[in-house]
């Protein structure tokens, strides 16, 4: 049957016998074939049996970008272990947190923190075990475990609904436009939900997975003209640095051989995403709206968007609405929280450690954004209801802000918060990284042109740090309670 499902571990024993000598991952100088990457996660789950991983454990996985984190991964799923990945930065508290949560055996990383858990390596866990034959099928009952801060930056962590399996029957086209014959490039971190998401849909159709271990702007392009990649990943973060790129340098790399770039994981400024879709080709830019709950999805190609400047697509999978304070559906263009569901009898596509869902009768729930739909049924987002800032009265939506900050050619990151105002309630402070000359009178003359004045920033702090992570994540909430912590500090 064409809907069969088997196995991430004998999926990749499939392709392996198919394919041996095909690419299946490269990273810097190294490459591994699919009969290669087969076999040695062969060794690696043997390896991590030896250490105490069973059957449905949920194993901590900390390791930058490599080869090393996909073979990690498929040697956990052939024990029908599930990947729990974390940021390799995570500060000791943070991962204590969420070691605890998952109650992870090991934890297969490369930082310092000492922790009371065993700690390995990739090389560290190839040496207990030379065996490269195939073991029994297992199948993981949960297919990953990512972590989410959230808006109030106590982690929590979101098992996959789905356990760790694949279509039997490679498709000609799979989810997200990844085919067989796709080079497809991640420059993305994957310990993120959609990076990781999209490297097994890349294995899971037996294309050539090109990881780059960090971002860089003009690197990217490189390895998109090097590798003749099909098919990129990126966050808006990662777009607002390549297009700050001088154009001869964006212009001396050839990019005809890319037909798919997927954007998401946060807002995409209006005027950036419109620069991609005349650069690169309306059909060649995609973006994709969900949470990694995943209760339902959005889509919409550069062409549609065109039509419906700054939505980010109609709901291609489950149900979507939005809703008034009350809970009641509100009609087009009313501007409401949004919530989802899955489809009618589909089972539950996640569960929370460490969280509880916010709910409405009938099977919805909110990941706390808020938007409205127009009259076609497209979705168009404003923020999140924990970062609007309340302003006299009035909503503020800190990307709508940093939208327009963003705009300035020497902004090179910022985030916008709300701080307590005994006349306003709240008002607007900027939070900036600079890569230019560019002062506050400069910024301010700037967003005058374009934001009403009540949405202007009354105060302005400029920073050497970027302000949002390498998946393009900014933790406004941390941010605020940092600069009043530090204000009752010097009260």
């Amino acid at each position: 049957m064409a809907d069969e499902m088997i196995s991430l571990g004998a999926k990749l024993k499939q392709l392996a016998e198919l394919k041996p000598d095909a690419p299946a991952v490269t990273c810097g100088d190294t490459t591994l074939t699919y009969g290669q990457f087969h076999r040695m996660t062969n060794r690696v789950a043997r390896g991590l049996a030896k250490l105490g991983v069973k059957h449905g454990d949920l194993v901590t996985l900390g390791l930058p970008n490599s080869v090393d984190f996909a073979v990690a991964c498929w040697g956990i799923w052939k024990l029908g272990a599930t990947p729990q990945p974390i940021s390799f930065r995570l500060p000791k508290n943070e991962l204590e947190a969420i070691m605890e949560l998952a109650a992870t055996p090991i934890v297969i990383a490369e930082f310092d923190h000492a922790i009371d858990r065993p700690r390995v390596s990739i090389p560290d866990v190839l040496k207990l075990s030379d065996d490269e034959s195939d073991l029994p099928d297992a199948i993981a009952p949960v297919s990953k475990a990512p972590t989410s801060g959230g808006s109030t930056g106590r982690p929590k962590l979101i098992l996959a609904g789905q356990p760790g399996v694949t279509a039997k029957e490679t498709p000609e086209v799979g989810g997200w436009r990844l085919t067989p014959s796709s080079v497809a490039l991640l420059p993305a971190p994957l310990y993120h939900n959609a990076g990781f998401g999209m490297m097994m849909s890349a294995f899971g159709v037996g294309a050539h997975m090109v990881i780059l271990p960090r971002f860089e702007p003009e690197q990217t392009l490189a390895a998109i003209a090097r590798t003749k990649a099909t098919w990129v990943y990126l966050v808006p973060t990662m777009m607002t640095r390549i297009w700050r790129l001088p154009q001869e340098v964006r212009d001396s790399y050839d990019l005809s051989s890319l037909q798919t770039l997927w954007h998401l994981a946060a807002p995409c400024p209006a005027w950036l995403k419109e620069a991609f879709i005349h650069w690169v080709g309306p059909e060649t830019v995609m973006e994709l709206y969900a949470g990694t709950e995943a209760q339902a999805v959005t889509t919409i190609s550069g062409a549609e968007w065109l039509e419906h400047r700054g939505s980010v697509g109609k709901v291609t999978m489950g149900e979507m609405m939005a809703v008034d304070d009350q809970g009641q559906p509100l009609p087009a263009r009313e501007v409401g929280e949004i919530y989802m569901r899955r489809p009618e009898g589909a089972p539950p596509s996640y569960k929370y450690i460490g969280a509880t869902a916010k709910t409405l009768p009938g099977g919805w729930e909110s990941l706390g954004d808020i938007g409205w739909f127009d009259e076609d049924g497209y979705l168009y987002l404003a923020d999140r209801r924990t970062d609007m800032i309340l302003v006299g009265g009035s909503n503020v939506y800190p990307a709508e802000i940093e939208a327009a900050l963003e705009e300035h050619d020497a902004v090179q990151s910022c985030a916008v918060i709300g701080i307590p105002d005994d006349d306003l309630g709240n008002k607007v402070h900027a939070i900036v990284q600079t890569k230019g000359v560019v002062d506050e009178a400069g910024l301010r003359a700037h967003l005058a042109e374009r934001l009403v004045t009540y949405k202007q920033p009354r105060t302005y702090e400029f920073v050497d740090e970027p302000l949002r992570d390498d998946a393009g994540k900014v933790r406004r909430t941390a941010l605020r309670d940092a600069r009043i912590a530090a204000a009752k500090a010097e009260a």
